[in-house]
């Protein structure tokens, strides 16, 4: 890959990676008669589904293909009519249009839902242009808000997210200007995103945090070292993104599998083709289960994350109808304690090869801010 299209795709791929369309092909039959989600979860103070919804990929698909603008609207209802009622987007898709999308979507029944979108990517407030680095200065967040809340046709953002810690700018002064649109009654909880740990126990100490939201899924289990011990300590909620494993854990990758241009997981250490035939253990594995519980494979992942801890909020992200039907089928997957030990023991024993991002990606996770 010619260097100026690595660094290309290695600058998006923190605003791209979050709700990834489960691949072009899940390999499952989609569960059209599920039932609706019944479950609700706590993060933190803030009540959810079980399960949330990803509105990241609807303004593009990882081919650069558009989506059809109605079916995405199609697909929201329908998940709001399933149960659904968390729906995560950020200012950095798109940028800015992924939240006009969800914005027009749930106008109907606003009231009904909780939505959190994510501001800190240097991103022109009026162009939508992607600068370099990020953005966490106090004024340029409560701009940043104010476009957030034009484009999501709402007066407050129910849960807000730092999406990378700027190490130029102290946490304190971030809690502080969220504090402020708190008090105007246009952010009702605050969140931050794959910071460091220190940062979280600062945030919260500044500002009661919510909600962690980080990759996490049985593809990568990074944040069960530290990350979700922490949030345990806290008492904040954890909200897995890529829960699907950017598409891998539901059968649509195997090893002769290779990516278009423009698609991150061509660049990931995890997919490139010396990797995928060992990795594919843990898709044998998740198969295997499926087939125990007569579930699908997507929906034996999400089932296990939401079995680690009750306060596990994934957010599956998909620009196909039978494929967000499929996934809120997980929600009537149980296993007993003894089956989930089983599964994570087996879990566990698959050591998964090559990074989850290229370098220059995780350059933006785990970071410090400065002291103020």
């Amino acid at each position: 890959m010619a260097r100026r299209n690595f660094l290309r795709i290695a600058a998006a791929a923190p605003l791209v990676a979050a709700a990834v369309n489960q691949a072009s092909a899940q390999q499952t039959a989609p569960a059209t008669g599920s039932a609706p989600l019944s479950g609700r979860r706590k993060l933190g103070a803030l009540e959810v589904s079980g399960l949330g919804l990803g509105v990241q990929n609807m303004h593009r698909t990882y081919q650069t293909t558009v989506p059809h603008r109605p079916e995405m609207l199609n697909i929201i209802r329908a998940a709001f009519d399933r149960g659904v009622s968390f729906f995560d987007t950020a200012e950095a898709y798109g940028p800015h249009e992924c939240e006009c999308i969800l914005g027009e979507a749930i106008e109907p029944f606003r009231d009904q839902v909780v939505i959190t979108s994510k501001f800190g990517w240097n991103i022109d407030l009026e162009t939508g242009e992607r600068r370099p680095g990020l953005n966490s200065r106090p004024e340029h967040i409560k701009l940043a808000v104010e476009g957030s809340l034009k484009r999501l046709r709402t007066d407050r953002i129910d849960l807000l997210y730092q999406h990378r810690v700027d190490p130029q700018v102290p946490i304190e002064d971030v809690a502080g200007a969220i504090k402020d649109l708190m008090g105007q009654g246009k952010i009702l909880h605050w969140g931050l995103s794959e910071m460091g740990l220190n940062t979280l126990r600062r945030a919260h100490t500044a500002l009661p945090v919510t909600a962690v939201q980080s990759e996490y899924s049985m593809l990568w289990r990074g944040p069960e070292q530290e990350v979700l011990p922490l949030c345990e300590e806290l008492g904040i909620g954890f909200v897995p993104w890529s829960p699907l494993g950017v598409g891998f854990l539901t059968g649509a990758i195997d090893a002769r599998t290779r990516f278009a241009e423009g698609d991150i997981r061509g660049v990931e250490g995890r997919f490139m083709p010396e990797n995928l035939p060992h990795n594919l253990a843990l898709v044998a594995l998740v198969r295997h289960w499926a087939e125990r519980k007569q579930a699908t494979a997507a929906q034996i992942a999400l089932a296990w994350l939401m079995s680690q801890k009750p306060w596990i909020v994934p957010i599956p992200g998909t620009t196909q109808m039978a494929h967000l039907l499929d996934n809120v089928g997980a929600d009537a997957v149980r296993f007993s304690p003894d089956e989930i030990a089983e599964l994570n023991a087996a879990v566990r024993a698959i050591q998964i090869h090559g990074a989850r991002l290229p370098d220059a990606v995780l350059a933006y996770s785990g970071v410090e801010a400065p002291e103020s």
